[in-house]
C-alpha cells in the first residue's frame, strides 16, 4: 500500500500532531512538498502533502485561510503540515478553522522535525510500496508461465483472476468467449461480444476500457495516457453473474496477436482500477495468452505449405499419397465425406484491396481485415472449438475450405454468408455446432453486396472424389455471381431451373445474335414472327393450337414459319435449332424484351 497521512502520523520519528481532518487520514500521499508560496496552486499535481512555515501567509486572517485552504483542496492536495516554533508558536486558530471547515487534514510539525525527514520518509514508503508492487509482480509472472505450461490457457485465467482479484475471460477470433474464470464469469463475458469486435477493428496491440469508471488519462486502462478508448456499451454484474446494477464492474480489453488482425482478446474485470501488482500480472498474462493462442509465423506458413501439397494432391487424385502427406494435421479430414467451399471476393473488393497472389498471400499471413480472411477466420475458429480438422488454403484471389460434412466449420461459414447478405458479418461465426450446411438456403436468398463475398458450396465427396467436389464448388461460384447470390449449394442447382442461368451476359448475346433479324422484321411492321415463333414451339409444333393461341388462320402461321426459316436460313424441323431458338427467347424473357 503507498504511504498515508495516517501511517506518517504512526512514524515514530516524525511526531507528528493532528490538528484538522482526522477522519480523512486514510487518504493516500504521492510526494510531500515544502511551498512558502502565498498561492502554491499553479505547482500542484494532486496528491501532495503541502509543508508550511506560514512565511508570506496571514495565517490569523480568516477570511484569508478559508481562501487559502479552499484552492488548495480544489487542487488535489491531500494534506497540509504547518512547522511549530518557526515563525508562529502554535497553529493558528483560522487556519485550524479553515482546515475544519473543508475537510482538509491538518498536521502539527515540531520544531525539531525538519521537512527534510517528512519528505524522506514519503520517499522511503512509496520505493518500499513500488518495490512490494515489483516482487507481487515477479511472482506473479512466475505463477502465471507454471499455469501456463501445466494447463494452458485456461490455468492462466484462473490465476490472472486471482491475482487481480475479479474475473478474466477469454476470446476466440470471431468474438466468442473461449474459457472464462471463475465459472461465472462465462456469462459476464459473453455480453461483450459487440466490445470485443469493435478492439478487433483496431490496428493490434489495442486495449479499451469498458463499465465501471475510467480513470482520467488511462482511458485504455493500460496505466497510462494511451489513446485507447473507452466504451460504454457494458453493464456490471456481481460477482454470482446476476443482474446489471450498481455494482458495476470495470473491464479491460486486450487484443492477442502479433499480426495487423487480432486473433483473440482477454477480458480483464476488477472492482477497481488496477494497481502496480496488478498490471504486472496483467501484461504478463498477455504475453504468456499471445504465446499460446498465436502461432509463429514460420509453423503458420509450414502449415500453409503443407495444406497446399495436400489439397493439390487430392485434386491430381492421389489420396493415399494427401493422406500420409496430411499426417495427423488433417488426416482425420480426409477419413469421411466432407465439403469443399470455394469462396471469391466480389470484383470491386478485388480491385479496391488490389489483391493479387501476392497481396492475398501477405493479407493471409498477417490476418488482415479482408472477406476473405474473415471468412478463413470463422472456418478456424468453429474448427478449433469444435475441435474439427479443417484445411484452409489460400489460392491467389480464392478461398478454399475443406471442412467434414455435417460439421460445425460448414454450419459456421454458412451462418457467415448468411450474415453477410443480410449486412450483418460482424455477428457471424460466433456460434456454430453441429449440423448439415444450415443457414445455407438462407444465405442463398440473401444479395451481394458489391464489395462482398461470394461463396460456392459442393456436395458431400470423398478423398477420391476432390475434384469433382472442386470443380462442383466452382459451378457454384459461377452461378452464385451470376445470380448476385453470397452463397449457391451445388446441391441447388441439380434441383432448381436452368432459366435463371439465362441471364449470363454471353447466353445473352447469343440470343440478341440470333434473334436480331426476326425483331428487325417485326420493327418494320410486317408480320409479328417473334411471337409467332414463341407460340409455335411453345405447342410443339402443333398448328391449330399455336395458330389458336395468336387468334389466326393456320394458313397465316405456316407463312410465318416459313419467312423464319428463310429469314434465319436454318430449319425448323432440327430439333437442335428449335432448342437453341426456345433458349434463346426464354433469355430475352429473362432480360425483359
Amino acid at each position: 500500500m503507498p504511504p498515508t497521512l495516517a501511517s506518517l502520523v504512526q512514524h515514530s520519528a516524525l511526531k507528528l500532531t493532528v490538528r484538522a481532518g482526522e477522519e480523512r487520514l486514510d487518504v493516500p500521499v504521492r510526494w510531500a512538498h515544502a511551498s512558502e508560496l502565498a498561492d502554491p496552486v499553479p505547482y500542484m499535481e494532486g496528491g501532495e502533502l503541502l509543508l508550511i512555515t506560514a512565511l508570506k501567509l496571514d495565517v490569523e486572517k480568516p477570511d484569508a485561510m478559508r481562501r487559502y485552504v479552499k484552492r488548495l483542496v480544489g487542487a488535489g492536495v491531500v494534506g497540509l503540515g504547518f512547522a511549530v516554533g518557526v515563525h508562529y508558536e502554535d497553529v493558528p486558530k483560522a487556519l485550524v478553522d479553515a482546515a475544519e471547515k473543508e475537510g482538509l487534514p491538518l498536521l502539527e510539525v515540531p520544531r525539531r522535525t525538519p521537512f527534510l525527514a517528512i519528505s524522506k520518509a514519503v520517499s522511503a514508503a512509496i520505493a518500499a510500496d513500488q518495490y512490494r508492487a515489483v516482487t507481487a509482480g515477479f511472482a506473479a509472472q512466475r505463477e502465471l508461465t507454471k499455469q501456463a505450461l501445466s494447463a494452458g490457457p485456461e490455468g492462466v485465467l484462473t490465476a490472472l483472476a486471482s491475482q487481480v482479484d475479479g474475473w478474466s475471460a477469454l476470446y476466440d477470433a470471431s468474438g466468442a468467449v473461449v474459457a472464462a474464470a471463475p465459472e461465472w464469469a462465462g456469462r459476464r463475458a459473453a455480453r461483450l461480444t459487440a466490445d470485443v469486435e469493435r478492439l478487433r477493428e483496431r490496428a493490434a496491440p489495442a486495449s479499451s476500457v469498458v463499465g465501471g469508471k475510467v480513470e482520467a488519462g488511462d482511458e485504455d486502462g493500460d496505466g497510462d495516457d494511451g489513446g485507447g478508448v473507452a466504451g460504454g456499451g457494458a453493464g456490471g454484474t456481481d460477482r454470482d453473474g446476476g443482474a446489471d446494477g450498481a455494482g458495476e464492474d470495470r473491464v479491460e480489453l486486450h487484443s492477442l496477436g502479433t499480426g495487423r488482425r487480432a486473433r483473440a482478446a482477454l477480458a480483464v474485470g476488477t472492482a477497481a482500477a488496477l494497481g502496480t501488482a496488478e498490471r504486472y500480472a496483467v501484461h504478463s498474462a498477455i504475453a504468456l495468452l499471445t504465446l499460446t493462442t498465436e502461432r509463429s509465423r514460420s509453423l503458420y506458413a509450414a502449415e500453409q505449405r503443407i495444406g497446399v501439397a495436400v489439397l493439390r494432391m487430392l485434386l491430381a487424385g492421389e489420396p493415399d499419397h494427401a493422406r500420409a502427406v496430411a499426417g495427423d494435421l488433417y488426416g482425420e479430414l480426409l477419413d469421411a465425406p466432407y465439403r469443399m467451399i470455394l469462396a471469391e471476393a466480389a470484383p470491386t473488393a478485388r480491385g479496391r484491396s488490389g489483391a493479387g497472389a501476392a497481396a492475398a498471400a501477405e493479407a493471409w499471413a498477417e490476418g488482415g481485415a479482408d472477406l476473405l480472411g474473415a471468412l478463413a477466420e470463422v472456418a478456424e475458429a468453429a474448427a478449433a472449438r469444435s475441435g474439427e480438422a479443417v484445411l484452409v488454403v489460400p489460392d491467389g484471389e480464392r478461398l478454399v475450405v475443406l471442412a467434414a460434412d455435417r460439421g460445425a466449420v460448414v454450419s459456421s461459414c454458412a451462418q457467415y454468408a448468411e450474415a453477410l447478405g443480410a449486412g450483418m458479418a460482424g455477428t457471424a461465426g460466433t456460434t456454430g455446432g453441429a449440423g448439415s450446411a444450415g443457414g445455407v438456403r438462407g444465405a442463398a436468398e440473401q444479395g451481394v453486396d458489391e464489395d462482398g463475398l461470394v461463396v460456392g458450396l459442393s456436395a458431400p465427396a470423398g478423398p477420391i472424389a476432390a475434384a469433382s467436389a472442386y470443380k462442383q464448388a466452382e459451378q457454384a461460384l459461377s452461378v452464385a455471381r451470376r445470380r448476385g447470390r453470397v452463397l449457391v449449394e451445388h446441391e441447388e442447382l441439380a434441383a432448381g431451373s436452368v432459366v435463371p442461368l439465362l441471364a449470363d451476359d454471353a447466353v445473352r448475346a447469343f440470343a440478341d445474335g440470333l434473334l436480331r433479324a426476326l425483331y428487325e422484321h417485326d420493327a418494320t411492321g410486317r408480320g409479328d414472327l417473334v411471337a409467332s415463333l414463341r407460340a409455335w414451339l411453345s405447342r410443339h409444333g402443333q398448328w391449330d393450337a399455336a395458330a389458336a393461341d395468336l387468334g389466326v388462320h393456320r394458313h397465316t402461321l405456316r407463312y410465318r414459319m416459313r419467312r423464319v426459316e428463310e429469314i434465319l436460313g436454318r430449319s425448323l424441323d432440327d430439333p437442335d435449332v428449335r432448342m437453341e431458338l426456345w433458349l434463346a427467347l426464354k433469355a430475352m424473357a429473362v432480360a425483359g424484351e
